[in-house]
C-alpha cells in the first residue's frame, strides 16, 4: 500500500517532476551511452522496468554475489549480455526522452512499484508487510514522514501550540522542516554557531562518513547532489547547509544557545527550557519539546596523570583547531576507534611525525573508492534519467537493511569457536585478519597488534579505503605505532608503561564520545520534579520505543537510547520514523483539544524487557570488545537490538493503549 485511503496527499504517477532537463536536450548519442556504462545494473533494473514495463528487463537473470558489507551475500547481475542489454534500454530510454523534449515524466504505476523495486533488490518480491517502507525509502513522497492533515485544526489552536527542538543536525533539521510543514510553530535552539551536530563540530583531516552517503540522507533530500559514494566532512556539511536553506528552516533557529535545563510546568502544561545564548541567559516556554542532542555530541577525554601539564597544544579530535599547522611537527594521536583511524593516514600526510597510541585495534572494512567521488557520469545520470538517484538510495538502503545485514551479527548460541560467534561471523573474522596480513605482509611484526582480540562487530566496525588505509599508514617511517599503556603526559610528550619517553609537539585526543550519557549534561526535571537522571539511575538510559519517558510528558527523544541501529537501515530511518510518531502525537493533542501525551510506566517496561530479551543474541555483548556499544552495566543503551524493518512497524503509528492522552 502506497498511501492511506483518505490521504491528502496527491497521487505520485500524477505528479510531474519539478524541472526539465535541458542538459539531456543538449546530449550526443556519444554522451548517453559512456554515462549508462557508470549505471549501477541491479538499480538500472528496477528503474527501467517501473518507467516502461519492458519484461525483457525483468526476465535478467541474478546470482549470488557479495554484498556491500563484509561476508554478506545479496544478489547481483553477473552476465555481460543481460548487463549489457539493460544499459542498452536505458540509453534508448534517454534517447528517446531526449528527442521528445525532455519535459516532464511521471514515475509510472504504483502498483508497478512493488515488482520494480523487488528487481532493484534482487528478490523474487518484498515481504508483502514491508512494501510501504521500502516506497517510502524510494521517496517519491519526500513528506510520506512527515504529519499531513486529513482536516487541520483551527488557525487559531495551530497559533497558541508551540514546540522547541534541541538541536540542528540531522535529527533537528528534519523535526525542523516537518513541523513547518505541517504549520506547527517551532524554535530550535542549537548550542554551536552552525547547523550539522557532529558534522559541524568534527573538521580533523580525514573525517569521513561511514554509511553510504545516498542512505545517509533525509528521503527530504532525494534532490541533493551527493558528491561521493561516502562523502567528507565538508560534503556533509555542505548537505546540511543546504537542507537548513531548501526547506527554510535556519530562520527558526537560534545559534550559540546552549540548553542547560528543562523543565515540566503541571499547572500550565508547558515545558521550561533554560538556556545560555549571545544574550547570556535565557527562558522559553514551550507545549511540547523534541530532543534532536546527537549520539556523538559530547567528547571523551581520557584521565591520564599529567595532561594539564603539556607544554604544546592538546585536544579531542571533536576539537580541531582552525588553521592548525602541523607540517614538520612530531603530532601523537591517542586513540584507533573511527576517528583516529580516519585521522591517521591523512595526518601521515602532513605532519613531520605522527605517533599512534593504541589500546584495542579495530576491524578495518575495506571498500574501493571509499575516498573517491562519484565519476561525472553518476552525477549527469542523477540529473537527467528520472528517478535514478530514487533508484539508488533504495538499492543503497536495501544491501544495508535488516534482510541481509541483521542476521551478520547475531549470536549463534550453538556455535563453538574461540575468536568468532557465528559461522558467518566466524568467516567476516577469517577475510579481515587476510585482509590485515595482505597489507601489513612487509611488516610481520604489525599484524598480530593489528588484529582484534574481539568479534567483528561487537564494536563499531570502521569503513576504510582499500588503497590507502591505517595499515598503510602505520608502514610509513614518519609513523610510529606505540601499544604499551600510557603512564602519563609530561611536559614534552607522553611516558609509556615500560619506562619510555615519547617526545611530541602536539596531542590529539580521538578517545571517542560520552555516547552512553544520553542528554548530558542537560538536567530534565519531569512531572514532580523527577530528573530523567534518577529515572535512568538504575542501569543506564532508556526509553519507550527510543523516544518517549513515563513522567515526561511532551517530551520526545529523536535519538534516545537504543535507537543506533545496528544490523538494518540506518541513523536517518530511524530519525525519520521517530520524528512521525512524535508529529502523530502532537496531532493528536492538537484535534482533541487535550493537553498531554506520555507513556505509560508499564509499556516503558514490557518494551524494555522485550529489548533485552533481543539484545542477548547481539554480538555487541560479547565482553572482550571495550567501546561504546556496552555501558557500565554491561547493556546497550546505545544500540538497537530491532531490525529496521521491525522498528518501522513499532514507530509507524501511536499504539494509545500504551500512551496516557490527558
Amino acid at each position: 500500500m502506497v498511501a492511506e485511503q483518505g490521504s491528502s496527499r496527491p497521487e505520485l504517477s500524477d505528479r510531474p517532476e519539478l524541472s526539465d532537463r535541458p542538459e539531456l536536450v543538449e546530449a550526443t548519442d556519444e554522451q548517453i551511452d559512456d554515462a549508462v556504462n557508470y549505471a549501477d545494473p541491479m538499480a538500472l533494473r528496477g528503474l527501467l522496468y517501473q518507467l516502461t514495463g519492458d519484461e525483457s528487463v525483468a526476465a535478467t537473470k541474478i546470482e549470488a554475489v557479495p554484498g556491500y558489507v563484509g561476508g554478506n551475500l545479496s544478489f547481483g547481475l553477473t552476465d555481460p549480455a543481460d548487463i549489457a542489454l539493460l544499459r542498452a534500454r536505458a540509453a534508448t530510454f534517454l534517447k528517446a526522452h531526449r528527442d521528445s523534449g525532455a519535459g516532464p515524466i511521471g514515475p509510472g504505476p504504483l502498483e508497478r512499484l512493488p515488482h520494480s523495486l523487488a528487481l532493484a533488490g534482487g528478490v523474487e518480491a518484498l515481504p508483502e508487510e514491508d512494501v510501504e517502507l521500502w516506497v517510502e525509502e524510494l521517496s517519491l513522497d519526500p513528506w510520506a514522514r512527515g504529519l499531513n492533515w486529513e482536516e487541520p485544526p483551527a488557525p487559531d489552536v495551530l497559533e497558541e501550540f508551540s514546540v522547541i527542538v534541541i538541536g540542528s543536525g540531522m535529527g533537528g533539521l528534519n523535526a525542523a522542516a516537518q513541523l513547518l510543514h505541517a504549520g506547527i510553530s517551532f524554535t530550535v535552539l542549537e548550542k554551536n554557531s552552525g547547523v550539522g551536530g557532529t558534522w559541524f563540530e568534527n573538521r580533523y583531516p580525514g573525517a569521513r562518513v561511514d554509511s553510504p552517503s545516498r542512505a545517509y540522507t533525509h528521503i527530504l533530500g532525494v534532490e541533493f547532489d551527493t558528491p561521493s559514494p561516502w562523502c567528507s566532512q565538508a560534503e556533509n556539511q555542505r548537505y546540511f547547509d543546504w537542507f537548513a536553506d531548501r526547506f527554510g528552516v535556519r530562520e527558526h533557529i537560534q545559534f550559540d544557545t546552549e540548553v542547560t535545563t528543562v523543565t515540566w510546568h503541571e499547572d500550565t502544561a508547558t515545558w521550561e527550557v533554560e538556556a545560555k545564548g549571545p544574550q547570556g541567559r535565557q527562558v522559553l516556554r514551550a507545549n511540547a519539546v523534541i530532543s534532536a542532542v546527537g549520539l556523538l555530541s559530547r567528547p571523551s577525554l581520557p584521565r591520564i596523570t599529567g595532561m594539564d601539564e603539556f607544554a604544546g597544544p592538546s585536544f579531542h579530535t571533536a576539537r580541531w583547531p582552525g588553521g592548525l599547522d602541523v607540517s614538520g611537527r612530531r603530532v601523537a594521536v591517542i586513540g584507533t576507534g573511527c576517528s583516529g583511524v580516519q585521522l591517521v593516514p591523512e595526518l601521515a600526510k602532513l605532519a613531520g611525525h605522527v605517533t599512534v597510541f593504541q589500546r584495542t585495534p579495530q576491524w578495518l572494512f575495506g571498500h574501493d573508492g571509499y575516498l573517491s567521488p562519484f565519476p561525472e557520469q553518476v552525477h549527469w545520470l542523477d540529473r537527467n534519467l528520472p528517478y535514478h538517484a530514487h533508484f539508488m538510495r533504495f538499492r543503497t538502503n536495501w544491501l544495508l537493511g535488516p534482510y541481509l545485514s541483521g542476521p551478520l551479527r547475531e549470536i549463534d548460541p550453538e556455535f563453538e569457536d574461540p575468536f568468532a560467534r557465528s559461522a558467518v561471523n566466524k568467516q567476516i573474522r577469517d577475510e579481515r585478519v587476510a585482509f590485515i596480513r595482505n597489507k601489513l605482509a612487509s611488516r610481520p611484526d604489525l599484524v598480530e597488534k593489528m588484529i582484534p582480540p574481539h568479534p567483528p562487530f561487537s564494536a563499531r566496525p570502521v569503513q576504510v579505503d582499500n588503497s590507502y588505509n591505517m595499515y598503510d599508514a602505520i608502514m610509513r617511517d614518519d609513523v610510529t605505532l606505540v601499544t604499551e599503556g600510557i603512564e602519563r603526559i609530561t611536559p614534552t610528550g607522553i611516558r609509556t608503561v615500560d619506562g619510555a619517553d615519547h617526545e611530541v609537539d602536539v596531542i590529539v585526543y580521538a578517545t571517542g564520545f560520552r555516547a552512553n550519557e544520553c542528554l548530558w549534561p542537560m538536567e530534565v526535571l519531569g512531572r514532580a520534579g523527577q530528573s530523567v537522571h534518577d529515572l535512568w539511575s538504575k542501569d543506564g538510559p532508556r526509553a519507550y520505543l527510543g523516544t518517549m519517558l513515563p513522567g515526561f510528558p511532551n517530551l520526545f527523544l529523536i535519538y534516545g537510547p537504543n535507537m543506533n541501529p545496528y544490523g538494518g537501515l540506518g541513523v536517518v530511518n530511524h530519525q525519520e520514523m521517530a520524528t512521525r510518531l512524535l508529529l502523530d502525537c502532537l496531532k493528536e493533542l492538537l484535534l482533541t483539544g487535550k493537553r498531554t501525551v506520555e507513556v505509560t510506566e508499564e509499556a516503558y517496561w514490557r518494551y524494555n524487557d522485550q529489548l533485552d530479551e533481543r539484545e542477548r543474541f547481539k554480538i555487541y555483548k560479547d565482553p572482550r570488545a571495550n567501546s561504546y556499544y556496552r555501558n557500565d552495566h554491561g547493556r546497550s543503551v546505545t544500540n538497537c537490538p530491532f531490525p529496521g524493518n521491525e522498528m518501522w512497524h513499532r514507530l509507524r503509528r501511536p499504539n494509545y493503549d500504551d500512551l496516557i492522552v490527558r
